[in-house]
């Protein structure tokens, strides 16, 4: 279970990134992203309430978890609205990065949510870092530099439509909602007794609520007049179903595996990223990218292996 666990997230996190940039630009009708924003969060409350009802063994003890949980905790529940709130801005984020930055450039650079989720948990959870692991993210911050400072010469063709610095702003600010939803929601999880699976319902409840919300303001005159599934087909439902499942894998990984190979596998997903960009999307691998993606590779790895023994 533990290499079944570590390949599947590898994949996923390598594929994420290349599914998402050939949807957001390839022609034909292009779907909204807030739309599948709402679908991902849907589909990760729907897949913990079956795991839920897996785990309870009957329709009736489901149920009655849910409502002893859910609908007689309304304040316990709400607890989850302010990470429900940034995860949803976060990913509707992340569209607007991967369709402005080439694949291999964004998977390594929203790796910066390392570095924002560490400084979030030494302040909010008093966690210690190791020596190795402070290198670690002060080699991380180089190497995205580095990658960040490529000539344009040696990118991809960029339309005039895509902006390069709009996908970077777009990142970073995706990198602090992480990393601050992540350590808010671990905070959350470590202080109360409901499991991960259903605090998952309740962040992908209220995370569709909130992402319908967000759909109805930026684009609810054109979900109007086109229609919610606008766009659609089988490859942007493989984006939705890859991002939905993203955050239960690294729960699944966490249990069955652990953080190191947890940083082998978003190490390999990276160049296996910058691999498939050569080919799919014609991309230029440069010496400066090159030394910027081993960087952060390294470091990924660096801050998993040397981490504290708590």
């Amino acid at each position: 279970m533990k290499y079944i666990s570590l390949i599947s997230l590898t994949l996923q996190n390598a594929l994420l990134a290349l599914v998402m940039r050939y949807v957001r630009t390839r022609s034909g009708d292009m779907f909204m992203a807030t739309t599948a924003v709402v679908m991902a969060e849907f589909l990760k409350c729907t897949t913990c309430l079956l795991i839920i009802l897996f785990q309870e063994g009957s329709l009736s003890k489901w149920l009655k978890h849910l409502h002893e949980n859910i609908i007689m905790q309304p304040v316990d529940c709400m607890k989850i609205a302010i990470p429900s709130l940034v995860y949803t801005l976060q990913n509707n984020l992340l569209y607007v990065a991967v369709s402005n930055l080439d694949a291999a450039t964004y998977q390594v650079t929203y790796q910066l949510k390392i570095l924002t989720t560490a400084m979030f948990s030494v302040f909010m959870l008093k966690k210690q870092l190791s020596r190795m692991q402070w290198l670690s993210l002060v080699i991380l911050f180089i190497g995205v530099s580095f990658v960040q400072l490529q000539s344009k010469a040696s990118s991809e063709n960029v339309s005039t439509e895509q902006s390069p610095l709009r996908g970077l702003m777009a990142v970073i600010a995706a990198c602090l909602m992480s990393g601050f939803a992540g350590v808010y929601f671990e905070k959350i999880l470590k202080g109360t007794k409901q499991n991960l699976w259903l605090r998952n319902v309740q962040l992908g409840f209220l995370g569709t609520i909130i992402g319908l919300i967000t759909m109805e303001i930026q684009d609810g005159i054109k979900v109007q007049e086109k229609g919610f599934f606008f766009g659609y087909d089988m490859v942007v439902w493989i984006a939705i179903s890859l991002q939905s499942f993203g955050g239960l894998l690294v729960a699944v990984v966490v249990k069955y595996a652990d953080n190191i190979l947890k940083g082998f596998a978003t190490s390999a997903a990276i160049i296996i990223s910058c691999v498939a960009s050569m080919y799919l999307f014609d991309f230029h691998l440069t010496l400066q990218f090159v030394i910027g993606a081993s960087l952060v590779c390294s470091s990924v790895y660096m801050y998993s292996r040397f981490a504290l023994k708590m």
